[in-house]
């Protein structure tokens, strides 16, 4: 009863995050409160179980939204090119993964990290200065930075397999569906020329050794 006390008073910050504040901006966002206060009241979860979905959704939240920046970086400088549709077409996948992980974020009461200003910057920067080296360049760049998310997933899908993966499906499925993506993504960058790229592999493993630092600092802060 406390829990969904609580919840009720946390209505009207549901509403403005999810931005249904009215009858004409799509599905009320009291389908959105009314899911939080299933999952929260259910008891499904142990505090563990509870503190692993927390850095689960923020650090792959704040992945999605590094990749975002990214291509949007990219796309300032290669966006009339002859790559342009291709990284404007990962770019839409990773607006819909974003979308996911704003709504999980919502439905799950997880508080993004405090680093998202950062990765704003960080991630246009790197999109940008790589297009500007040429396209092979923003080519291993995305080679580098997906390859990197997707082995962040395939860890995230085996501690939820062995965890519980029925009590997990919904995420389980999500996130796996997204892996396939990133994969799509890393495939796409060596099919056009990434690793013909200058000093490709000195920019791929420089380029990890950040993502792989984001991730780290996401999960905890």
């Amino acid at each position: 009863m406390e829990k969904a006390a609580g919840l009720r008073r946390l209505r009207p910050l549901y509403c403005s995050l999810s931005g249904r504040t009215g009858p004409n901006k799509g599905p009320c966002c009291a389908t959105v409160y009314a899911g939080a206060i299933r999952h929260h009241s259910s008891g499904l979860y142990s505090d563990e179980e509870r503190a692993l979905l927390d850095r689960i959704i923020r650090v792959d939240h704040a992945g999605e939204y590094g990749a975002n920046r990214i291509y949007a970086g990219q796309m300032v400088v290669l966006g009339r090119t002859s790559v342009g549709p291709i990284i404007q077409h990962m770019w839409d996948q990773e607006k819909d993964h974003l979308k996911k992980f704003d709504e999980l974020m919502i439905s799950n009461r997880v508080r993004p990290t405090a680093l998202l200003p950062f990765w704003n910057v960080a991630g246009f920067a790197l999109g940008f200065g790589t297009a500007l080296l040429g396209r092979k360049a923003a080519m291993a760049c995305t080679v580098a930075v997906e390859e990197t998310i997707s082995n962040h997933y395939n860890n995230q899908i085996r501690t939820l397999m062995e965890r519980d993966p029925e009590k997990h499906k919904e995420l389980l499925q999500t996130i796996k569906t997204f892996r396939d993506d990133e994969m799509e993504h890393h495939d796409t960058g060596l099919e056009h020329d990434a690793e013909q790229a200058p000093a490709y592999f000195l920019l791929k493993n420089a380029i990890q050794m950040g993502c792989r630092a984001a991730v780290y600092l996401s999960e905890r802060i």
